[in-house]
């Protein structure tokens, strides 16, 4: 069921499914919430499973300027969501961008989480810390500087009906990850008006923005598709000083970032052992 909501003053396209405890599932870059197809009908059995399109995604509001794409402000829609669908805190579960979200929701409020799972997304702590002394990593996220030029980063990605999201979508997955209508459903929502800088601006308010530094009271479990192309492995390691419990890693192996829709199968178990 497809379902808009205004929250925090904008407005959130939302696919709900299931009848239980909530679930909020955050989708990355360059996805929706299509991102997380493969997931909600399993989590739908025991879980009232919500995948809003992010704030500058899909068919969700995309309001202006970079200030509007912090994750502390991103984090307040999903507080507004979750009280929306009647909860006082749900299970979080993030994906890239998504994973960055959940990060700060879980440490700036933590009463509104009850359960943290994220997907191939560094805690924002230790990929600062990369960013400053890994050079590998570094080399790696040249794209987070290119995304600091203003226009030219949109105009490369939505050029030639987006083809360039496309291939990149290609390049850094397993083959057969995702199908033609897929890629064609992802670029047609990143080509809509604003989407392209909405989604870009995520980057652009990381580096003007402060991480923070309250550890996280949340059960936590890190899923990591080990042969991600952007992010290390090694930003897994040393994130015990962030939890009041250490995080349970879950790696897996010849995966991609897009570990959820490459081993599904894998994910699905972890979400229903974990979240349970």
């Amino acid at each position: 069921m497809d379902r808009d909501i205004d929250v925090n003053g904008v407005r959130l396209h939302c696919v709900v499914e299931g009848e239980g405890p909530l679930v909020l599932l955050l989708h990355g870059f360059p996805e929706t919430s299509r991102a997380w197809r493969k997931q909600m009908p399993a989590l739908a059995d025991r879980f009232r499973v919500v995948a809003p399109d992010l704030r500058g995604f899909g068919a969700s509001d995309k309001p202006n300027g970079i200030a509007a794409y912090r994750t502390s402000v991103v984090a307040n829609d999903i507080i507004a969501l979750i009280h929306a669908f009647g909860a006082e805190r749900a299970h979080v579960v993030g994906h890239d961008w998504g994973g960055g979200v959940a990060w700060t929701l879980a440490t700036l409020r933590p009463e509104a989480v009850a359960r943290l799972v994220v997907l191939n997304c560094p805690h924002p702590a230790v990929m600062q810390r990369a960013l400053r002394s890994n050079w590998t990593q570094v080399r790696k996220s040249w794209y987070i500087f290119a995304f600091q030029i203003p226009w030219l980063p949109e105009w490369s990605l939505r050029r030639n009906g987006a083809k360039a999201l496309k291939d990149a979508l290609r390049r850094s997955s397993k083959p057969g990850t995702f199908s033609e209508a897929d890629l064609d459903e992802y670029a047609r929502a990143f080509s809509a008006p604003c989407a392209a800088t909405g989604a870009i601006n995520y980057y652009r308010a990381a580096v003007r923005s402060r991480v923070p530094t309250q550890k996280i009271a949340a059960p936590t479990l890190l899923i990591w598709g080990e042969d991600d192309f952007a992010l290390g492995i090694e930003l897994t390691y040393g994130m015990d000083r962030f939890f009041d419990v250490p995080p349970r890693i879950e790696y897996v192996p010849d995966t991609s970032h897009w570990v959820m829709e490459e081993r599904p199968e894998v994910v699905n178990r972890l979400l229903l052992e974990f979240l349970a």
